[in-house]
């Protein structure tokens, strides 16, 4: 059974694209008596079916040594392009979260988009989610990564887009697209320069290949930038990070699963690329500044949002900072614990955000307040997601984060300081966002919010015992430190900074008006923080403006030089024909004289001796 288990394992990513399949006769409209429902029950069936699955997988691989399977696509020359699938408790318990949290945002899903016309589309593009996810997990081969985060990039450009009839969103989609795309095009630069090196791109061979590696320093720079340059976008960090904010236009049920497994998806294959990158230290020091500027900036700019989707969408991009900062000091083991923890946390957060978007009909932070006595369970969901995603002992993200900063506490004091200051901050976001929707007094939205219905309900619910059992879960992973090994400073300063988070954002002033601040430094700063430091309009002065200056010249060249000469190219030979045809007398003996010339003339040009003597006699002549 368990040989017929390891063996079945590539089945799972292939329930969710099944189910995808299934829901195509009510996502294009052929089947229409029925209504969307049951295309969005066939999916979740095929879900169920996938999460059996990957349980039973799991619990078969756990204290197991890691298995490969490779299936050959390609095979030229010294070519060798195939499908390896890495068959081990870390992969497989990876896919199992996803196909769970799938699971939740789906039934989240039915309670949300009940009245929505196209529910069968949107579930048909969860299932190509949950699908290019999983395998993702489960992929051991770097094409086959390349492939499914190209499928992720896809879907995220369709859910975004869901609500096509909004010009809105239809910008929001292009721009997520576009920005994703100029990290998946260094990419495959990187993956095409990979393969001719290396020969092979299946991980298991890149480690041996790179543990043997003589690159030059620039070389091993260009491979590194260009292999992280995919993640970065996907994990939406600087300066590939204004996706993520325009992501938020799509339905609340899609941000559940982008916020917490999509970009940890792009982390995930950044952390297995780690032996490659670390051949060069450029790369890696470039990673631990990326992560660090997106940690701290991200989550200054998540606390001047006012919608409340991009306030914790901002906050997504300062915990994957922190992965990539450990991924560039080659510790992936508090990379993969912050995917983990923070994966489980915002899914719920998002989840309790979508309750009181769905109930409100608003994400603007400044109409709600007060729905702490009519949403309870929304309300204790959304104090739990931010106990279990920032440093707050006991949940998860305080066991994660903890870990970082007991590694780094003796060499690297400075990035302790970082992974402080973002928990701090993130707090205080956190703690001011709780603070505007559900304390204070009712708004005119907010003032007859009554609790979600039961197909929103339980999921949340679920997903706020499941986060409350994340310690639990750690520890039976022995992922939790020794008690008698214990940092006390390291804990202390962490309690501390979340503490001090969560106070200074329950007792800073909130207005709830769009109040401008009267000194002009103050003003600056605002606008500063809410407008992401102008990334856009600076993008906007330089990348854009220089793509606009460039496409007009060239625009003009071909128009005036190019065209221009092709033009005369073509008066000039119409004029010759038009004067030609003048000399065409259809007398043949006129017609012979001209070849004979033209035959003469030739024989002489060609015999050059005879040019020459003939052009020296009338030289002398003259003379």
């Amino acid at each position: 059974m368990n040989q017929f288990l390891l063996q079945s394992s590539w089945w799972v990513p292939f329930y969710g694209l099944l189910g995808a399949l299934i829901t195509l006769p009510w996502s294009t409209g052929i089947v229409r008596r029925t209504g969307p429902r049951p295309a969005a029950y066939l999916n979740i069936l095929m879900t169920v079916v996938a999460l059996v699955h990957g349980t039973l997988l799991f619990r078969g691989t756990w204290n197991q040594a890691p298995q490969q399977y490779i299936v050959h696509w390609l095979s030229v020359a010294d070519l060798d392009l195939s499908f390896a699938l890495d068959i081990s408790s870390v992969s497989v318990g990876a896919m199992e979260l996803i196909t769970i949290l799938s699971f939740l945002s789906q039934l989240f899903a039915l309670g949300y988009m009940e009245k929505d016309w196209a529910l069968a589309r949107f579930f048909a593009l969860m299932g190509f989610f949950e699908a290019a996810m999983s395998g993702l997990a489960l992929s051991d081969s770097l094409f086959l990564s390349y492939g499914l985060l190209e499928l992720l990039t896809l879907s995220t450009y369709l859910l975004v887009g869901f609500w096509y009839a909004q010009p809105l969103v239809v910008t929001a989609a292009r721009d997520a697209f576009l920005t994703k795309r100029v990290g998946d095009l260094l990419l495959l630069m990187g993956v095409v320069a990979l393969s001719n090196m290396a020969g092979s791109l299946n991980f298991s061979d890149l480690y041996e290949w790179a543990e043997t590696a003589n690159l030059s320093p620039v070389t091993a720079t260009l491979l590194g930038l260009s292999l992280i340059a995919g993640p970065a976008g996907k994990c939406a960090q600087f300066p590939l990070h204004l996706w993520l904010d325009e992501a938020m236009e799509g339905p609340n049920p899609a941000s559940v699963l982008r916020n917490s497994l999509v970009v940890g998806c792009g982390a995930y294959i950044l952390i297995k690329l780690q032996p490659i990158l670390g051949l060069s230290p450029v790369v890696l020091a470039t990673l631990v500044v990326l992560g660090a500027v997106t940690a701290i900036g991200a989550a200054l700019v998540a606390i001047a949002q006012i919608d409340i989707k991009r306030a914790l969408s901002h906050s997504t991009s300062a915990y994957l900072g922190l992965v990539f900062i450990a991924v560039g000091m080659q510790w992936s083991g508090f990379a993969l614990l912050v995917l983990f923890t923070h994966g489980i946390a915002k899914a719920l957060l998002f989840m309790s955000g979508g309750s009181v978007i769905i109930t409100t009909n608003s994400q603007d932070l400044t109409e709600m307040g007060g729905l702490w006595s009519r949403m309870p369970a929304t309300t204790i969901a959304f104090l739990v997601g931010i106990a279990g995603l920032v440093g707050l002992f006991p949940l998860g993200g305080f066991w994660a984060l903890e870990r970082g900063v007991d590694v780094f506490w003796t060499e690297h004091p400075w990035i302790v300081a970082i992974l402080l200051i973002a928990n701090a901050l993130s707090a205080i976001n956190l703690t001011r966002v709780f603070r505007l929707v559900f304390l204070g007094a009712a708004q005119p939205k907010s003032r007859r919010a009554p609790e979600v219905p039961w197909q929103m309900a339980v999921p949340m619910v679920s997903l706020t015992i499941l986060t409350l059992l994340v310690p639990l879960m750690m520890q039976k992973l022995l992922l939790l430190p020794d008690w008698s090994y214990l940092n006390l400073g390291a804990v202390l300063l962490l309690v501390l900074s979340g503490a001090i988070g969560c106070g200074i954002g329950a007792t800073i002033g909130l207005t709830r008006t769009l109040s401008r601040p009267i000194l002009i430094p103050l003003r600056f700063v605002q606008d500063l923080l809410a407008y992401d430091f102008y990334v856009d309009r600076l993008y906007r002065v330089s990348v854009v403006l220089s793509v606009d200056v460039l496409s007009r010249l060239t625009s003009w060249f071909d128009r005036y030089v190019v065209d221009g000469f092709v033009n005369f190219v073509g008066i000039a030979s119409i004029f010759s024909g038009e004067t030609l045809k003048y000399s065409a007398s259809g007398q043949s003996q006129f017609y012979a004289l001209i070849v004979f010339l033209s035959i003469t003339f030739l024989g002489l040009f060609m015999n050059r001796s005879l040019v020459n003597g003939i052009i020296n006699f009338l030289m002398g002549s003259s003379a």
